[in-house]
């Protein structure tokens, strides 16, 4: 589990690289969403270690 989360913020960190230029389907404006979603992984992977290191 630990390895598809790294695997996961690792990707996730690592999307703005795969940015172009040019037609893509993809919207634009939505940062905070974005960012939102990061915050709650990252604050759901620190509850998960919270609670398995209190068991």
């Amino acid at each position: 589990m630990k390895t598809f989360f790294l695997t996961a913020a690792t990707l996730f960190a690592a999307t703005p690289l795969l940015a172009h230029d040019g037609m893509h389907l993809h919207p634009h404006g939505i940062d905070a969403a974005t960012l939102i979603l990061g915050a709650s992984l990252v604050a759901g992977g620190v509850v998960a270690v919270v609670i398995r290191a209190r068991k």
